[in-house]
């Protein structure tokens, strides 16, 4: 997410380093390109008209302060106005209403609506502790009530069973009157999306919010329409007294236009954001994580949040003592690692919060591509626990028949055996004093009181 307008932005940032002071000379042409790089990121009009005249406003002849460069000067304020645009804080789900509390979700068809229920419901059972309720009010496609009967199982979601013959109203005044008697603490209604906003839709709709006053009402959007998004939400804001948006899939989001346009157009927050289809892809939308991904600042704070929520500890623990004691690191840890990995939705997912990934070269990026961690923990499974234990043990025919095994090639199994002893070798220094030096040099660099949280995953080791 955000990759172009990342790029864009820190090549134009760049330009204005050697300057002594921020002028109306040195700020004309930086905020042309701006301009540009907002408007190809599909930002509406308005939005950029807004961010580049405060940007404007506060540059002019600023007096670089201390050691900051007119760069780092200029990044502060961009950074502050687009916080500003994407609202300023995390707004968090008002849940403090006589259970259960009603969250209605609204959106077009393909938008993502019932992934989102079912990675809400997770995340409040998870993060919150909430006995949750589903329920499909979509009688037009039948499919759609199978899809999160299924969802909410994986979930752990109470599921509430409704069918085509009924009308939305009636099945969600019938799940509310299920949800009061079972205690429920949040009942999340799933409703039926169309191909484009129509009255017939929005009717059915109101009649379904004035029947269940809901005290939450989403509106679910696909990020990678753009600035289309804003104006599909607005839309539907004028029809429902809407309280937040959730933008989905904004892993395939390269741009960002929606984010920087949704709160602006609409008066409305952007409360989450969803990447894939995985149910724990769903996380709090925060404008100041957000702003500093976009200027390749990272978001250290969401990656530690995201590892402390994810990771198996205990496994991380024994992993950590196990290098103190100067064992060696196999072909099973590798496995664990990458697991681990994974579970914290890959390669792609951890580079989107690591600070300067915008200055990395798009081929460098490409070649960190997650379904090599899939081959090579195929690879792996292949195994004997003798090999997996003694990688040196591992010959010809022993490669070639894990190859096989694995569905691919003999390379294949050079390739992670080097992977292997790259990361044995890196291992081997952590383990005497390397990481703790590492952590040592990056305490000034965290955010304040997170400079000993220890490392990530299994290589917490101190």
């Amino acid at each position: 997410m955000f990759d172009s307008l990342s790029e864009r932005l820190g090549r134009t940032i760049k330009n204005l380093r050697g300057q002594g002071r921020l002028s109306e000379d040195n700020i004309k042409d930086t905020l042309r390109e701006v301009r540009m790089a907002l408007l190809e990121a599909d930002v509406a009009l308005p939005v950029v008209k807004q961010l580049i005249d405060a940007i404007r406003e506060k540059a002019m002849g600023q007096e670089v302060i201390g050691s900051l460069s007119p760069g780092q000067a200029f990044i502060k304020i961009v950074n502050d106005e687009l916080v500003s645009v994407m609202g300023d804080n995390a707004q968090p789900l008002n849940l403090s209403t006589q259970p259960p509390a009603v969250v209605l979700m609204a959106g077009l068809q393909g938008a993502g609506k019932t992934t989102t229920v079912a990675k809400l419901a997770r995340l409040l059972k998870e993060r919150d502790k909430k006995k949750v309720m589903v329920v499909s009010c979509d009688v037009y496609r039948p499919a759609a009530i199978k899809q999160l009967e299924t969802l909410a199982d994986s979930v752990g979601a109470i599921f509430f069973a409704s069918s085509i013959d009924q009308s939305p109203v009636a099945i969600a005044k019938s799940a509310l009157d299920a949800a009061r008697k079972q205690m429920v603490d949040v009942l999340l209604v799933d409703t039926a999306g169309r191909l484009a906003i129509d009255e017939e839709m929005m009717a059915e709709i109101k009649d379904l919010h004035a029947a269940i006053k809901p005290v939450e009402t989403l509106f679910v959007v696909d990020s990678m329409t753009g600035q289309d998004a804003a104006t599909t939400a607005a839309a539907f804001g004028e029809a429902l007294p809407l309280t937040g948006v959730v933008l989905t899939k904004t892993d395939g989001d390269a741009r960002g236009g929606a984010a920087l346009s949704v709160r602006v157009i609409t008066g409305k927050p952007i409360k989450f954001i969803g990447a894939g289809e995985k149910t724990d892809a769903l996380e709090t939308f925060h404008p100041d994580r957000i702003a500093s991904r976009i200027l390749g600042m990272g978001d250290v704070v969401s990656l530690v949040e995201e590892v402390t929520a994810k990771v198996d500890h205990d496994k991380a623990e024994k992993f950590a003592n196990k290098m103190k004691k100067g064992h060696n690191f196999d072909l099973v840890d590798l496995k664990d690692q990458l697991e681990q990995m994974a579970n914290m939705g890959g390669m792609a997912a951890l580079m989107d919060k690591m600070p300067g990934m915008n200055e990395v070269p798009e081929a460098m990026k490409k070649k960190m591509d997650d379904k090599q961690f899939v081959h090579m923990i195929a690879l792996v499974n292949s195994m004997t626990p003798q090999e997996r234990k003694y990688p040196a043990i591992l010959k010809g025919s022993r490669k070639k028949r894990i190859a096989t095994g694995a569905g691919l090639q003999v390379q294949d199994v050079n390739r992670l055996l080097k992977q292997h002893q790259q990361m044995a070798r890196t291992m081997k220094k952590m383990s005497k004093g390397g990481m703790a030096k590492m952590m040592r040099s990056m305490q000034g660099k965290l955010p304040p009181g997170m400079g000993g949280m220890g490392g990530m995953g299994g290589m917490g080791m101190k």
